[in-house]
């Protein structure tokens, strides 16, 4: 064939291509056309859920949003379940091991023998239980932010998904039945989804694609690595004495866990990017007894799983140590509940489905990498690829100043709407899980 002939050809093959996309995409955002009636609806969702205070320890308030949720649910899918959940354990200031109860998760499927699968999380709890001052919810004269307990996070989020949810359904069957979705709501993020963990990387597993709803950073960016945190306890037991009488009898447990502090912290190293931060020291009395007890609580950060294999040795060492040290016994409680989410190809292939499906939504965004930490780091803990910030625009997050830009409700419920139409209709394939 001559060469002239193969241009032509190849410039007609990629006209067709290109009238082919323009198509596709003028029937998608003719789909997400409805999204654009919904903003007062999304914002009345809002402020209804977030002035029911649902702090996590406040279980009947989180079954009180639970309750204002489940129709929105029962509307869109006959299957939607409350999944009790295992008390989780801490240890007090006294060293002592406790239970606390949280209310149950929900769970709602649709489609679940279809060929691509989506996890779509959010969590029903806030930050602020119901004695704190923050509760009142309240709209700017210009309608533009919504100041409140929970309007970005997350349940500006969870009004977000149910959107791109309903948006989905009132698609024709041949434009949605190829993609079944999950929605798992849980009442314990804000502590690190120590009840609803098991539960996550149970549901993570059967999906090819995970959807989180944290709110996006202030600027409309999505996050994708996430370092990786783990919360530790130490309870040291020493032995008590008469400050003045047999004070060389004693072993002050209050000092050693001062040394073991100051061991952890000196962990932290700003080149790889690993933290320890000791958070609290208790124990201690009255100034003539030499303190037989003291219990150490800090946070740990690391930026990719060999960080945290190096990392948990080390505490583990120094713990040990201490331990071995004569009238001293030292036990570690803990662990990383959020393994770290580095960049991978499953996720740097759904990073450029969902600018597609920006695309076609007119949402523009951008992606930074971030040091804290979400329910995403469970769920790609498993492999599977996730995004966790398709939540809306919010600010001041776990502040008496949250906000939610009321704007950025429609287009994040629409961005959502476009990834899952795509999957629906062919457009994409998932992306493949991670190892």
């Amino acid at each position: 064939m001559p060469r002239t002939e193969k241009s032509f050809r190849g410039r007609r093959l990629r006209g067709l291509y290109a009238l082919v996309m323009t198509q596709a995409d003028a029937n998608l955002r003719s789909a997400l056309a409805w999204i654009d009636s919904q903003h007062g609806a999304m914002a009345d969702r809002v402020a209804r859920w977030c002035r029911i205070n649902s702090g996590t320890a406040n279980q009947e308030g989180v079954e009180h949003v639970a309750a204002a949720v489940l129709p929105v649910l029962k509307a869109l899918t006959d299957d939607v379940t409350r999944v009790p959940l295992p008390a989780y354990e801490t240890v007090d200031d006294a060293g002592r091991l406790t239970q606390h109860p949280v209310a149950p998760a929900i769970v709602a499927r649709k489609r679940p023998d279809a060929p691509v699968q989506a996890l779509l999380v959010i969590h029903l709890d806030t930050v602020y239980g119901p004695e704190h001052p923050f509760q009142d919810v309240a709209t700017s004269d210009d309608q533009q932010t919504m100041h409140g307990p929970g309007v970005a996070d997350a349940k500006g989020g969870l009004a977000v998904m149910l959107t791109a949810l309903e948006c989905l359904e009132r698609a024709e069957p041949q434009h949605r039945d190829r993609v079944g979705w999950t929605v798992l709501l849980n009442p314990d993020e804000e502590i690190g989804s120590p009840a609803s963990m098991s539960l996550l990387h149970e549901e993570a597993r059967k999906a090819h694609v995970g959807m989180v709803y944290e709110p996006a950073l202030p600027n409309g960016d999505v996050i994708a690595a996430r370092k990786g945190s783990g919360n530790y306890t130490v309870t040291l037991h020493g032995r008590s004495a008469h400050a003045g009488r047999e004070f060389f009898k004693g072993r002050n447990a209050v000092t050693a866990a001062a040394e073991l502090a100051l061991q952890l912290a000196a962990l932290t190293d700003e080149t790889t990017g690993t933290t320890v931060n000791v958070a609290k020291i208790a124990g201690g009395g009255a100034n003539n007894v030499v303190p037989d007890l003291a219990v150490l609580r800090c946070n740990a950060r690391v930026a990719d799983p060999a960080a945290r294999e190096k990392l948990e040795a080390a505490i583990a060492l120094a713990v040990g140590t201490l331990n071995a040290r004569e009238g001293f016994a030292a036990e570690l409680h803990g662990t990383f509940n959020n393994p770290p989410k580095p960049r991978t190809p499953g996720l740097n292939h759904l990073l450029d489905q969902l600018a597609d499906a920006g695309h076609v939504a007119g949402v523009t965004f951008g992606t930074q990498d971030s040091g804290g930490v979400c329910d995403g780091n469970k769920l790609a803990a498993t492999g599977l690829p996730t995004i966790d910030t398709l939540g809306p625009v919010g600010g001041h997050i776990h502040s008496p100043d949250e906000t939610l830009n009321l704007d950025s409700l429609v287009p994040r419920a629409k961005l959502s709407a476009a990834l899952l139409l795509g999957y629906a209709n062919g457009r994409h394939e998932p992306p493949p899980r991670d190892s």
